[in-house]
């Protein structure tokens, strides 16, 4: 090599040194580049693995995400736990001890007792043989919990006609006295007010589709059509809805209500036998415990910013982008979810131990403090106060220590996700804080929404859209009924005997929370 180089000048030498080092140059680049590469596919691959393990999880796995915390410093032992030794050695010994035996085995502390407030069906056995000669010293009782089956029975009503006599009878006096004739939810239908109730309890409750039930009524020989059906649902709708305005209209009225929304599967009309995925936008007051279902073929922001046109005050949400509008709207504080960022970093503990265990602990300790304040029945401004002594300097301290790691994870990682999330929404997700009358999370909406979930397992999807705006009406109503601790059936039976005779103006007396049942 260095004899080749003799023959050459000085600027040859230094020209050929140049473009050596360019070429090494060049070479370090695109191995810096592979290297890049090289990172960006294991950060795609690590990111598909999760994808997948997530998915095999919701296929097969638990959908619990409770968390507990393995060796926590904060946590005393218990006496019978073993503390660990370092650099112990094992050493076997022989170790014996007494116990003391129970004599007996404990009794069973018997069923639970039946309900007081049922009727009571008593049935008396007298003994096979003749006991008008015995002396009856007292009985042996025993109870058992009974069922009659539902049954369908025609109701005849009958209204005597009365004439008044001949010497009484005048133009101006009507010749002919009956009496009125009761109104019902569906005038000149087979249907009852009672049979009503039962249908739309079945369906929208039970979860019972109308097919099932038109398959149980076949079995007592009673022939209903599915298009009789739902020309019911179609009559009771448009009976319900001014009721169902008023209920809006009252959850609209407050100062804080949650929101959220789940999809529904629908019959498309254009595309035979095909389905279209709408949307029920679901509002719920905490205050009032009132729920409202409200039906859109879509997910855009205009449908929420529609329903929330003239809404003031409190605001809670998930992090999805179509509330992202409120934020700059005047007198409208936007909530967050702290359940919903927790969510995030509990599926992040594959990924990231130390960091997702790190945050799920301050979390469960901000529930913790939750749970005391529920426990000790604290009023609004006590919850508030105990909120800034105990869960204050937790948000700040968590807040800092998100900022200061996030630069040492990857935007694609799980933890990089859940962390970017939480940042991102951290503003909202303190803004409980403010008052001791908000929640800590969207929970309480996700619970109402639970039942229009296990509807889809049921009825699969909706015939139109107009049948799912008069689902959304029904779960309104029954969602409320929950809340409240109401009877739904015997609430509906009451709303369809008085509410066409009911005044507009005083319809607010039939809401779940208002109407007073026998």
């Amino acid at each position: 090599m260095n004899s080749s180089l003799e023959h050459l000048s000085k600027e040859e030498l230094i020209e050929q040194y140049i473009q050596i080092q360019s070429d090494q140059d060049t070479l370090q680049s695109n191995m810096d580049s592979l290297q890049s590469d090289k990172d960006s596919l294991q950060s795609d691959k690590d990111h598909l693995q999760f994808q997948y393990d997530q998915l095999r999880r919701l296929v097969f796995g638990t959908k619990r995400e409770r968390f507990i915390k393995q060796n926590n410093p904060h946590q005393q032992s218990l006496p019978f736990e073993e503390q660990p030794v370092e650099n112990a050695q094992l050493v076997k010994q022989k170790v014996s001890y007494e116990r003391e035996q129970k004599s007996k085995r404990e009794n069973h502390p018997g069923r639970n007792a039946l309900p007081k407030h049922l009727p009571v069906e008593e049935v008396v056995i007298e003994p096979n043989v003749d006991t008008s000669q015995l002396i009856r010293i007292g009985q042996e009782v025993s109870e058992r919990l009974e069922f009659i089956q539902a049954k369908l029975f025609v109701q005849r009503t009958i209204r005597p006609k009365y004439a008044l006599p001949k010497a009484e009878q005048n133009e101006d006096v009507k010749s002919i006295i009956i009496a009125e004739l009761p109104s019902w939810a569906i005038e000149k239908s087979i249907a009852g007010n009672s049979l009503l109730a039962s249908l739309f309890i079945d369906k929208f409750v039970d979860h019972l589709p109308f097919y099932r039930q038109i398959s149980r009524f076949k079995r007592e020989q009673i022939d209903i059509s599915s298009s009789t059906i739902n020309g019911w649902q179609t009559q009771l709708t448009a009976l319900l809805e001014p009721l169902y305005d008023c209920l809006k209209n009252k959850i609209l009225s407050q100062g804080y209500i949650q929101t959220d929304e789940s999809p529904i599967k629908v019959m498309d009309s254009k595309k035979k036998g095909k389905t279209h995925t709408g949307y029920h936008w679901v509002y719920y007051s905490p205050l009032e415990r009132m729920v409202l279902f409200d039906y859109h073929p879509s997910r855009k922001r205009e449908c929420v910013e529609q329903m929330l046109t003239d809404f003031k005050g409190y605001l809670q949400t998930d992090g999805y982008v179509a509330y992202d509008v409120f934020r700059k709207i005047k007198g409208i504080t936007l909530l967050g979810c702290i359940a919903h960022a927790r969510r995030y970093f509990e599926k992040a503990l594959d990924n990231d131990k130390a960091r997702a265990e790190h945050v799920l602990v301050e979390m469960q300790k901000l529930y913790a403090t939750e749970r005391e304040a529920k426990q000790s029945e604290y009023t609004h401004e006590q919850r508030h106060a105990y909120r800034l002594k105990r869960s204050q300097p937790i948000m700040e301290a968590l807040i800092k220590w998100l900022i200061k790691e996030q630069p040492a994870t990857t935007p694609k990682s799980p933890i990089g996700k859940a962390i970017r999330y939480t940042i991102g929404q951290w503003e909202g997700l303190r803004a409980y804080l403010y008052d001791g009358a908000l929640e800590i999370d969207n929970n309480l909406i996700e619970n109402s929404i639970r039942t229009l979930a296990i509807g889809r397992k049921n009825y699969l999807f909706a015939g139109s859209h107009n049948g799912a705006k008069s689902a959304a009406m029904f779960y309104s109503f029954f969602g409320t009924c929950k809340k409240n601790d109401v009877n739904p059936y015997l609430w509906l039976k009451k709303v369809l005997d008085i509410i066409p005779e009911h005044k507009v103006n005083k319809l607010e007396e039939l809401l779940p929370q208002n109407l007073k049942l026998e």
